[in-house]
């Protein structure tokens, strides 16, 4: 299985955190199920050209956080998660998410109403395009 996640080379985020930021949003959305197998540690490596260092320090913090499990001789797949936390997850990573967006439209001298109308915009546009 080839796992949608897109590395970004130039991003001051390291590596193995944009595997698990990636692999959650892909677990708490429902793209990946409970119980679904995952690449193992050295396809994923091979498949995002990095190191298998790096796929497995972000499989390991996935384990820790509970929405991987690995299983020796078996594989790594998904664990069954409550469906509060899965709602605490989203919540999370779109208010961070969002959170830096405004503090950048904030460096930019922004005002607060003018920050409201560009979200406002992009909000319309992805509604549009749902239509």
């Amino acid at each position: 299985m080839k796992l949608p996640i897109q590395i970004e080379e130039n991003s001051r985020e390291p590596i193995y955190h944009q595997i698990e930021t990636q692999l959650t949003a892909l677990i708490v959305s429902g793209h990946l199920r409970p119980g679904d197998s995952l690449p193992s540690i050295r396809t994923l490596a091979k498949d995002l050209a990095c190191s298998v260092i790096t796929t497995r320090r972000a499989y390991q913090n996935l384990e820790q956080s509970g929405y991987i499990k690995t299983s020796q001789g078996k594989g790594t797949f998904v664990a069954e998660i409550e469906a509060g936390e899965i709602a605490e997850t989203k919540k999370m990573t779109v208010m961070q998410t969002l959170d830096r967006a405004v503090k950048v439209a904030m460096q930019h001298d922004y005002t607060l109403e003018e920050i409201k109308e560009m979200a406002e915009e992009i909000i319309r546009k992805y509604m549009e395009e749902k239509k």
